[in-house]
C-alpha cells in the first residue's frame, strides 16, 4: 500500500519532467490520480476494518465486550478529539515561526521534520508504548498507516480542496528532492517489514536514515533563514 502511496505521489513530478506537461494537463493528472488514491484509500479502510479485519487484531486479540461503548461514543470523542487538536494546531504553527527564525532554521526544515514530529506526537508516542511491550505489530502498523493516510487521503483531498479555494490549484508535482525521499522511504520501509521480523539494528538503521534526511533538509542550500 505505501508502494502504491508514493508512485501516486512520483508519478506526476516524472510526468512533468519527461513531457514536459503544461500546468493546465498537470492539473488534470494530478486530479485524476488523486481520485485513484481516495478510492484506494476507502477499499484499505474497508479491507481493514471490515472484510479482514481479524489479520489486523494481533495475537493479543480479544473478543470486545458490551462495555466498551458504542460506535456513536467512539466517534464522539474522536470528533472532539480532531477539533481540540486543530484548534493546538493552530496555536503551535502561529508560535513555530519566530521561533524558527530565532534559531536559523529554514521554512522547508520546520516544515517538514518539526511540525511533523510534533503534529504527529500522539502517534509516535503510542507506537513506541506499543513497541516498548513487544507488539510490533501494532507499532508498525501505526507508523505505515499514518503515513498512507497523508499520501491516500491527505493530499487528494487538499488537491480537491484546491480547485475551490486558494489561489491557484494544487498539483501532486512535488520538487526532485521531495520525491526522491518519497520513493527511497517507500523502499526502506518494504525491506524492514518484508521479513516480518525486528531487531534493535533495525530501529537503529531506521533513525539513521531519519536523521541523513534531516540534514539534507537541514543544509538544503538556500534555504536557511538568516535574521
Amino acid at each position: 500500500m505505501l508502494l502504491l502511496a508514493a508512485i501516486g505521489l512520483v508519478l506526476p513530478a516524472a510526468f512533468q519532467a519527461a513531457a514536459g506537461a503544461t500546468e493546465q494537463g498537470l492539473g488534470k493528472l494530478s486530479v485524476a490520480i488523486s481520485v485513484v488514491l481516495l478510492v484506494v484509500y476507502l477499499l484499505y479502510l474497508v479491507f481493514v476494518l471490515i472484510t479482514h479485519s481479524a489479520l489486523f487484531s494481533g495475537p493479543y486479540h480479544e473478543e470486545r465486550s458490551d462495555k466498551e461503548g458504542s460506535v456513536g461514543r467512539a466517534a464522539l470523542v474522536l470528533a472532539a478529539a480532531t477539533a481540540a487538536i486543530a484548534w493546538i494546531s493552530e496555536i503551535m504553527v502561529g508560535a513555530i515561526e519566530p521561533t524558527a527564525h530565532e534559531f536559523g532554521l529554514s521554512n522547508v526544515f520546520v516544515g517538514v521534520f518539526v511540525v511533523a514530529i510534533l503534529g504527529n506526537a500522539a502517534e509516535h508516542a503510542t507506537a513506541i508504548a506499543a513497541a516498548i511491550k513487544d507488539r510490533m505489530d501494532l507499532s508498525l502498523s501505526i507508523a505505515i498507516g499514518s503515513s498512507v493516510q497523508v499520501a491516500l487521503f491527505v493530499a487528494p483531498v487538499l488537491v480537491f480542496t484546491s480547485l475551490f479555494l486558494g489561489p491557484k490549484t494544487m498539483d501532486l508535482a512535488f520538487p526532485a528532492g521531495l520525491v526522491l525521499m518519497v520513493l527511497l522511504s517507500a523502499i526502506i520501509t518494504a525491506q524492514v517489514a518484508g521479513d516480518g521480523r525486528s531487531d534493535w539494528l533495525k530501529g537503529v538503521q531506521l533513525l539513521a536514515v531519519y536523521l541523513i534526511f534531516g540534514l539534507a533538509f537541514f543544509f538544503l542550500p538556500g534555504t536557511q533563514t538568516h535574521q
